[in-house]
């Protein structure tokens, strides 16, 4: 039999964003390929919809609030996991969002809303999964940057900045695992445009 590459059966997974576009697509991948998934988002409503379409299909969900700017939120979000399932394997940071306008219509108020949801969420996420991951043995951190993080785009000056710093704070949290042996993983993916909630507007 060929082996599954994508096989994450026993593994517990948290994705952000989960209620729509592409974290509710990665949601039911992972499930679909055996893991038990956190599918976490401020969207109650959407985060219920892909718990429902993951037990539909056999596998294994469970909907968790989870405001990916609040540390508070961070911190109960990863215990309910890890007294749920038994530890924390796998985290997506999926959550985002964008504002298209031209860098004189953009205000500081909005400029700093999508640096929080886009940066701060990722840093927080990175911040509480490690210690989880490392005390279940390793896992895998993968943070969801954006084409946009590698070559600027005219009228997304916040969404920009934002996935530019997911990308470079990925790498340093990738080198400080390994300095310190923590056998986590930590990546970020660069998709271009995806017909997504987001992206509709």
């Amino acid at each position: 039999m060929a082996k599954n590459n994508y096989d994450v059966g026993e593994k517990v997974a948290l994705v952000t964003g989960g209620a729509s576009g592409i974290g509710a697509e990665t949601a039911r991948l992972l499930a679909a390929n055996g893991a038990a998934v956190a599918v976490a988002d401020i969207n109650g409503e959407g985060g219920a919809e892909t718990v429902a379409a993951i037990e539909a299909a056999g596998g294994q969900a469970v909907y968790i609030s989870l405001d990916v700017t609040s540390e508070a939120s961070w911190t109960a979000a990863v215990a309910s996991v890890v007294e749920r399932f038994g530890g924390l394997h796998i985290v997506v940071n999926g959550a985002g969002i964008e504002v298209m306008a031209k860098i004189a219509d953009t205000s500081l108020e909005v400029f700093h809303r999508v640096m929080a949801v886009n940066v701060d969420g990722v840093f927080l996420g990175i911040k509480h999964a490690m210690p989880a991951m490392r005390d279940a043995g390793g896992g895998s951190i993968i943070n969801i940057s954006s084409i946009a993080g590698i070559r600027g785009y005219n009228r997304q000056i916040a969404y920009v900045a934002s996935k530019g710093a997911v990308r470079l704070m990925t790498k340093a949290a990738a080198a400080e695992a390994a300095f310190y042996g923590f056998n986590v993983r930590v990546n970020s993916v660069h998709p271009g445009a995806i017909d997504t909630p987001m992206v509709r507007g």
